[in-house]
C-alpha cells in the first residue's frame, strides 16, 4: 500500500472522481478527510465505506469555495487527524451554454466553485505543509482547460486558470518539498453521463483515440501516483488521463 500512514483531504469526495479517488487512497493505506456542502446520508455513508477499508476517515461539511469555511476546515482536519500529507482538490462543477447566451451569474458560480476553491484550501493548507517540510497538491483539471470546448467557456477558463495557478504554486512551494501538480481528465464516465444516449455516446468515443471514455478509477490511479512518493522530483506536472484526447 503506497500511501500507507498518509493522511489526504479530497474535496467533493461524496460522487463522482472525489468519492474514487477517497476509495483508492483509502485502499492504498492513506487516512481520507473529505467534505461536502452538506452533512448527509451519502457522506455518513462514504465515511462508512472508507473506514471499513481500515483507515480513519471523516467527512466534514463545508464549503470550500468560502475563505473562511476552507479555513476552519483544515484546522479541524488537523485537530483531528494530526496532519495533513496531500490534498486533493476536486470540487467542481459545470454550468454550460454558449458565450452569447452565458449570464454573468453562470460564469461566476463556475470561476467561484472551480478555481476559488482551490485558492482557498491551498491558502489553508500551506502553512501546515510550510511546517512540516513536505506535501502534496493534487489539482483536478481537464483536457478542457487545455483544449477549450464548445458552450463550456466558463468551465475551461477555471481549468485552464487552475493550470497556471498550480504552476506559480510549484515554484513557490518546491523549497520547502511541496510538489503542486495537476491531473486533467478527459471524458469520464460518472453517474452524470449515465443517462446520455448510446448513439451521442459513441460519437464522443470515436473522436478518442483509445475509443472509449474513461473510468474514475484511472483518475484516481493517477491521483495516488502525484501523491505518493514514487515521484518526488515531479511537481509542476499537467498529467491528462483522457485516452488520447486531440490537444490534450
Amino acid at each position: 500500500m503506497i500511501l500507507q500512514n498518509k493522511t489526504a483531504i479530497v474535496t467533493g469526495a461524496t460522487r463522482g472522481i472525489g468519492h474514487a479517488i477517497a476509495v483508492r487512497f483509502a485502499k492504498e493505506g492513506c487516512d481520507v478527510a473529505f467534505c461536502g456542502r452538506t452533512r448527509n446520508e451519502k457522506m455518513i455513508a462514504v465515511e462508512q465505506e472508507l473506514s471499513a477499508l481500515g483507515v480513519k476517515a471523516k467527512g466534514y461539511a463545508t464549503d470550500v469555495a468560502e475563505y473562511e469555511q476552507a479555513q476552519a476546515f483544515v484546522k479541524d482536519v488537523l485537530a483531528d487527524f494530526g496532519k495533513v500529507d496531500i490534498l486533493v482538490n476536486n470540487a467542481g462543477i459545470t454550468d454550460d451554454s454558449a458565450v452569447k447566451r452565458m449570464t454573468e451569474e453562470q460564469f461566476d458560480r463556475v470561476m467561484h466553485t472551480n478555481l476559488k476553491s482551490v485558492f482557498c484550501m491551498t491558502k489553508a493548507i500551506q502553512p501546515a505543509m510550510w511546517r512540516q517540510g513536505h506535501g502534496s497538491i493534487v489539482n483536478i483539471g481537464s483536457v478542457v482547460g487545455i483544449a477549450g470546448n464548445y458552450n463550456q467557456a466558463n468551465y475551461a477558463a477555471s481549468k485552464a486558470a487552475i493550470i497556471g495557478f498550480s504552476k506559480s504554486c510549484a515554484k513557490e512551494f518546491a523549497a520547502r518539498n511541496i510538489r503542486v501538480n495537476v491531473v486533467a481528465p478527459g471524458f469520464v464516465q460518472t453517474e452524470m453521463t449515465a443517462d446520455i444516449p448510446k448513439e451521442l455516446m459513441d460519437t464522443w468515443c470515436s473522436r478518442i483515440p483509445m475509443k472509449r471514455p474513461g473510468t474514475v478509477d484511472e483518475v484516481a490511479q493517477a491521483c495516488v501516483f502525484l501523491a505518493s512518493d514514487m515521484c518526488p522530483y515531479i511537481t509542476s506536472v499537467v498529467l491528462p488521463v483522457c485516452g488520447g484526447m486531440e490537444d490534450a
